[in-house]
Formats: structure tokens, sequence, C-alpha cells
């Protein structure tokens, strides 16, 4: 059977432990590799790598630092082929949403490549008689970048581009349910030629992430999953001196106002609910349908549903894959059962969904009558499970959103531009859609949520991935002339 190794200095290691975690293919059911855990003694090899890797790397120049990024990128797109059937493989997501995952991490490995610009400090001259000042950013140090099973590619190019173009090292430390994408990524940076101990994998599960947490020479954490996780991480981390950016759970709410094309409306929900059967912590899993709305817009969602094509994600007419595990099937459908036991109307039955082939499958599910105080409401299902809340007004819409503790994505259907303005002058979340279901920002952009779903001051990617992962200095500098110098022990002033 297949074993999947940590990557440390540059080469492929087998690790102290013997400890292994299974990895599955969601499609069959069955175990196709294993993945070595990591012991204490790997990771702390793993850090001081790439400690001492720091101290070369990020004296290079930063246009030397993106000429390696440039050569990734290509051999990125080089094997996007086989990184997409990897992640197929061990998500479920059909090939296409796989696919485009892998095209959006992209994005930003290509922002990354434009670090000479970003580090740019600002200079102003004479702000004193004599007295220039100007500001420069500086990496942090060895950075980690915990990631989970939903995006095994995308997510980690969310990460390691930006930190190590500002002159950071990095460690990985994937989701052990499909660590083969990651792993062949790190094979690639390899390859296009970062400096051994640059880039780094460890696989683990909740033991490595608290070693890390507690890691003296670990300067910084990035992660992104659930809400309980991410404040833990946040908690812990910070408790030890680190900068932390922890991108947690969501509950995404669509509303739709009665003016909106229903057409439209009822596409983009079921594109947002089920595409990657719901793994997504952006997927749409609320629609709220104001006033006389609803009906014809929970007709137009499930004669949809009754269309969709469920099956592996290799096989080319599949819209909607299985889920990650068993365990997973097994909560998903949980929730189906709790929802209907307190007075939800099940319009579509995911439940019922008999595939031939063996796997971790559920069908696309659509709840009607949802009350915010049903537990299929509140928590995180991470499924193929969408909710409608009735209400009356759009004032009632956006109290139903402020109320929810999540805060990460919204998106709003109306064909009025003054409503749609003061949806997002007023709506509390930190990403906002008009006509647009899965408001994910471009990868020069920055993406976070508040509330549970971001903890720490800081998004990820984009212009404030660059803040993340560098510290300011700000320089004032005199030449006066020695002959005038003399004692002042007054408050400094530029005058």
């Amino acid at each position: 059977m297949n074993l999947i190794e940590h990557f440390v200095n540059g080469k492929i290691i087998p690790g102290s432990s013997d400890k292994k975690g299974k990895v599955f293919n969601p499609a069959t059911g069955e175990q196709e590799s294993e993945v070595r855990l990591a012991s204490k003694s790997d990771l702390d090899e793993a850090v001081e790598v790439a400690k001492k890797a720091f101290e070369t790397w990020s004296l290079k120049p930063p246009l030397q630092r993106a000429r390696v990024i440039f050569k990734f990128k290509e051999l990125i797109e080089k094997n996007s082929e086989e990184l997409t059937k990897m992640i197929v493989s061990e998500h479920g997501k059909v090939f296409e949403d796989a696919r485009g995952s892998l095209t959006r991490g992209l994005e930003v490995v290509e922002f990354a490549c434009g670090i000479p610009h970003l580090l740019k400090g600002e200079f102003s001259e004479n702000v004193g008689t004599n007295v220039d000042s100007w500001s420069i950013r500086q990496p942090l140090g060895v950075v980690a970048g915990i990631t989970p099973f939903n995006f095994p590619a995308m997510v980690p190019m969310w990460m390691f581009p930006i930190a190590i173009a500002c002159g950071n090292t990095f460690i990985l430390k994937p989701s052990d349910r499909n660590p083969s994408a990651p792993e062949f990524i790190i094979k690639l940076m390899n390859e296009a030629g970062f400096p051994k101990g640059v880039v780094n994998l460890i696989n683990g599960g909740a033991e490595t992430v608290n070693q890390l947490l507690s890691h003296d020479d670990v300067d910084a954490v990035s992660f992104v999953g659930s809400t309980p996780v991410a404040k833990h991480i946040y908690e812990s981390a910070t408790a030890g001196g680190k900068r932390v950016q922890a991108l947690g759970g969501a509950k995404n709410h669509m509303v739709v106002l009665p003016d909106a094309d229903i057409d439209l409306a009822a596409d983009s929900a079921v594109s947002a609910a089920y595409g990657s059967a719901g793994e997504r912590c952006m997927a749409i899993s609320v629609v709220v349908a104001v006033g006389e709305v609803a009906e014809p817009l929970v007709k137009a969602i499930s004669d949809r549903i009754d269309n969709l094509k469920i099956g592996p994600g290799m096989q080319p007419d599949s819209e909607m894959g299985p889920l990650i595990s068993e365990e997973h099937r097994s909560r998903v459908v949980d929730y189906i059962n709790s929802g209907e036991a307190e007075g939800a109307t099940v319009v579509c039955d995911g439940r019922m969904h008999s595939p031939e082939q063996k796997g971790f499958y559920v069908g696309a599910t659509l709840l009607d009558n949802v009350t915010t105080d049903m537990e299929v409401y509140r928590d995180e299902i991470f499924g193929p499970v969408l909710s409608v809340v009735r209400v009356q007004s759009f004032d009632d819409a956006l109290d139903v959103i402020a109320e929810n503790q999540y805060g990460n994505g919204v998106a709003v259907f109306t064909r009025d531009g003054g409503t749609a303005r003061q949806f997002q002058k007023n709506v509390q979340a930190g990403m906002v859609g008009i006509n647009v279901p899965i408001p994910v920002p471009v990868g020069y952009h920055s993406f976070g949520g508040w509330d549970d779903s971001l903890f720490g001051d800081t998004a990820m990617y984009g212009p404030e991935g660059m803040r993340f992962y560098t510290k300011q200095k700000v320089i004032t500098s005199r030449w006066p002339d020695p002959t005038s110098s003399q004692v002042d022990l007054g408050f400094p002033q530029n005058t």
C-alpha cells in the first residue's frame, strides 16, 4: 500500500514514528494509502531546518525570491492534470470543481510573484530640518500553515507563496485525510529551485498541531478549519506570543428579495449549496426568502435538485461527489434527521440517495420552514444541506444574519441597486456578494470573515497576507552638522 511520508530539507524523510493514518477514496469507500504521522522529534527537525534556512533565504532580494515562485507557478500549470486527479481521488469532489480550486490557488501564487512591488515601503523626506523617515517590511522567521481537507491544494497556496515571497520559511501541516496533493506541491517547489528547508511538510494530527502552537521557534501560524479548532489555535498560539490568522467555520446566508430573478437565484443557490458536496467554508447553507418569493423559489430549487447527477468525481457527467469520510456522512445524515424532528419540511431528501457505487454519499437535501432556533440552522453542517428560512421583510433578513454567530460570507439577490447598496453597507459579514452567491475575493484582495469566522486581526492572502507575514520597521534619520550638536532633554520634535 502507498505510504505518504514527510518532506523536510528538500527530501522525503520517513520520520521516527510508527503511527499511521488511513487515506480513503471517498467515491468507493476503500482505503488506498497510508500517511505517516509525525513524532515530536520529526517536528523539531523540521523547525530546526526551517530556522537554519531562514538565515539565508531572508537575505535574498525579493526579486530573486519572485523568480523562483514564477518557476513554481509554471510547474503547477504543467502538472495541473495530475494534481487535479489527486484531489478528486482523496477528497471526492468532481474533476472540474477540483481544477477550479487549483486555479484559484494559482491566483495567489501569481500575486506573490509581484512581491518586489508589494514590499516597497514609504518614504518622507525632510519631516523635520534635515530629518527623513521611511518604513520597511521584514520577514518574521519560521511560519506554519495548518490546512483543511476540503481544499488540499488551494488553501496551502493561500499561505506559503506569500509567506516565502516575504522571506519567511514555511512548515505545512496538511490534513491527514488527503495528503497526496500537498506532498506533490511541495515536491514541485523543490523542483522549482527553492533552497532546502525553505518549505517543509509534516503530516500529523491534533498532537502535531499542538506542538506547532507551543514551539518556541515558530513565529506565526495560519489556519483554516472549524470554529472550535480556530479558536483553540488562536488562544494557544497567541498565549505563546505568536502571530495568528485562524479562519473558522461559517453559516453563509443568501437573501432573495421579492424582485429577484427566480431562475438566477435558484441556479445560484443550487450551485453554491451543493458544489463540492457542500464541503466549502463559503458554501451557501441558508437561503433567506423574503415575503412571497419563498414559494416559487423553493419549487425552482427543488426542480433543479431533481436533475443533479451525483457520482464519482472522475465520472464526466458527475456534478456532485461524495463526502470525505463515512464518519462525516453519518454526521450530515444526523443533522437532516434533527431538522426533520424539529419541524423543518424535508423537500428533497438526500438520505434516500443510493448510488450504484459504494462510497460516502449523501444526496442534495433541501429543508424548508427552518427556524433560527433549530440545530440544523445554528451549526455548520459542511455537507449538501440547504435550509430555507422565511422572513417578511428586508430588515428581518438583516436581523437573521446579524444574530448568527458566524460572519463569513453573504449574498443578496435583487434587481434594485439602492437596496443592494443598503445591504452591502448594513449586513454583518466580511465578504458580500450582490447577485454573486460565493463572493470569494480574487488573489489580489484578501479573504476573511467576521465574528466566529475569523480569529485574529488579519485576513488571508492579498495585501493583508503580506502584512501578516511581515513586520514593519520605521527609520528616522538625520545627518546634522557636528558643530551644531548639543544636549537637549526635551521631547524630540521634528522642527
